[in-house]
């Protein structure tokens, strides 16, 4: 399929997460001189104004206008782009449901899982070079989360705020567990929960807890 000026321009911006109006301001034109390119209306364009344009958007101008030229990094996706699928890769670690585990957070690349790039992007609005999959085991997070289920882990979500589930380390190990921002105290406490009621709550200071991550997505094998 034969791309045109506005296909190449789209794509490159999709690709490195660029708004019109960040082009546009990036470059020092107009972004209306954006626009107009990528919604097809504008097939001639001042070859000044778009040589800014190809700088921002790391590439030679003739790629631009013709699909000729160097394009630094990968080229983009043409074919569905938001129906693409990305790579997560797995972690070897096991957060432990119950009293903590010690343990390496590295990732094995021979084990990826694959989500499609648009719910990513526009579902959990997230970055996919942040997420990485894990088990979890241990009961405490019951009925939530069970024994031997698989979580995806936003590693750039490290506030408590909102509470949710994240991975941390809790001084003792690598835990799953609730967290919640203790409101007003002074230096700030984070609580830290299991939903199963056999576990009790108990606190930790904000700058002692290392999170890893938010939990935004788990899956579990029947």
């Amino acid at each position: 399929m034969q791309q045109s000026m506005a296909d190449r321009l789209r794509a490159r911006c999709r690709q490195l997460g660029f708004s019109t109006v960040q082009v546009g301001e990036m470059a020092g034109v107009n972004r209306t001189f954006v626009y107009d390119i990528m919604r097809g209306r504008s097939g001639n364009p001042n070859l000044e104004k778009l040589q800014r344009v190809a700088e921002v958007l790391k590439v030679e101008r003739n790629w631009l206008l013709h699909g000729l030229g160097e394009v630094e990094g990968e080229k983009p996706i043409f074919d569905n782009p938001e129906q693409s699928f990305v790579a997560v890769p797995y972690v070897n670690a096991r957060p432990s449901m119950g009293g903590g585990q010690m343990v390496e957070f590295e990732p094995d690349y021979g084990r990826p899982y694959h989500f499609q790039q648009s719910w990513i992007r526009h579902t959990l609005r997230s970055d996919p070079t942040h997420l990485r999959m894990m088990h979890v085991e241990g009961d405490s997070m019951m009925p939530t989360l069970h024994d031997r289920d698989i979580v995806l882990v936003d590693t750039s979500r490290r506030s408590p705020t909102p509470p949710g589930i994240f991975v941390l380390h809790d001084g003792m190990g690598l835990v799953a567990k609730r967290l919640e921002h203790i409101p007003n105290s002074d230096p700030p406490r984070v609580r830290i929960i299991s939903d199963n009621a056999h576990y009790s709550p108990y606190e930790g200071m904000a700058d002692e807890v290392n999170i890893i991550g938010r939990i935004r997505w788990f899956a579990r094998e029947m």
